[in-house]
């Protein structure tokens, strides 16, 4: 059970047995949710990811480092770490730039690190790439288009079991890709996204929504129609959390009911 669950339970201070008098009586309420217990492979699948957001981390402090350090020198590097890579060399090898031989030795060194942690993460990549391919349902996932290895794994960690879901619209308001509601008095109100649960499953999800849509344009299935019409109504960053909510309603229904992505089968608004 999750702990704000159980909170309204604690009648007094906090001590031992007062917890353990609120977490009987939780526990026996008709409508309380429990937690899943994660299996073995799904706790190898979730430390990988969470090694590799932290080494991206590191990658993007790195770099951020180096466009820092060389602007107090006077040399400005575009943004992204491909500009990083590609012009750093240049840089250590200009004898007329004004950079001496002490920065230009940090520089080098922080240049191997970039690279190091480049190469981590294309290890990381392909073993969360194995995984994807041994596993028979991220690769019926993978089939939803915006769904990749990454997206495809890390749901697979963190879902698990997908009969604790009633259904497709439950399993998006875990991951936080439905409307937040504040209604009273009978007047329905409807704000942004919950961003409840799992924050880096939800950023892969809408990320992976961008990428579908950006190729939308070249489709008739009626996925990409129903997106097309969104897009001209609605800001893309919009369309983009709708389409992270479909993609989890559909992989809602591939997990329980087996079967592959068909574009084909109409959309329901």
């Amino acid at each position: 059970m999750a702990p704000q669950f159980v909170k309204p339970y604690v009648k007094s201070n906090k001590n031992d047995r007062v917890d353990a008098e609120a977490i009987c009586e939780a526990v026996q309420r008709p409508n309380m949710r429990f937690v899943a217990i994660k299996e073995v492979e799904q706790q190898d699948i979730q430390s990988l990811h969470r090694i590799r957001s932290h080494v991206v981390s590191n990658r993007t402090a790195q770099t951020n480092q180096i466009r820092g350090l060389l602007m107090e020198y006077g040399i400005d590097i575009p943004q992204g770490r491909s500009h990083v890579r590609r012009q750093i060399p240049r840089i250590l090898e200009d004898a007329e730039n004004g950079l001496t031989v002490c920065f230009r030795g940090l520089l080098s060194g922080l240049y191997e690190d970039l690279i190091r942690l480049d190469a981590r993460i294309e290890d990381l990549d392909r073993q969360i790439a194995q995984m994807a391919r041994g596993d028979d349902r991220v690769k019926r996932l993978m089939s939803i288009p915006g769904i990749g290895p990454l997206g495809g794994t890390a749901l697979m960690a963190a879902v698990g079991d997908v009969n604790v879901f009633r259904n497709g619209r439950e399993m998006a308001a875990w991951l936080g890709l439905v409307p937040r509601q504040c209604s009273t008095g009978g007047k329905n109100r409807l704000l942004g996204i919950s961003k409840r649960g799992d924050v880096y499953l939800r950023q892969l999800l809408i990320h992976g929504a961008r990428s579908a849509l950006r190729v939308i344009e070249k489709k008739e299935d009626p996925r990409s129609r129903w997106a097309q019409d969104l897009l001209e109504r609605r800001n893309k960053n919009v369309v983009a959390v709708a389409m992270a909510n479909k993609m989890v309603r559909t992989a809602y229904a591939i997990l329980k009911y087996g079967g592959t992505y068909r574009a084909d089968v109409p959309v329901l608004t």
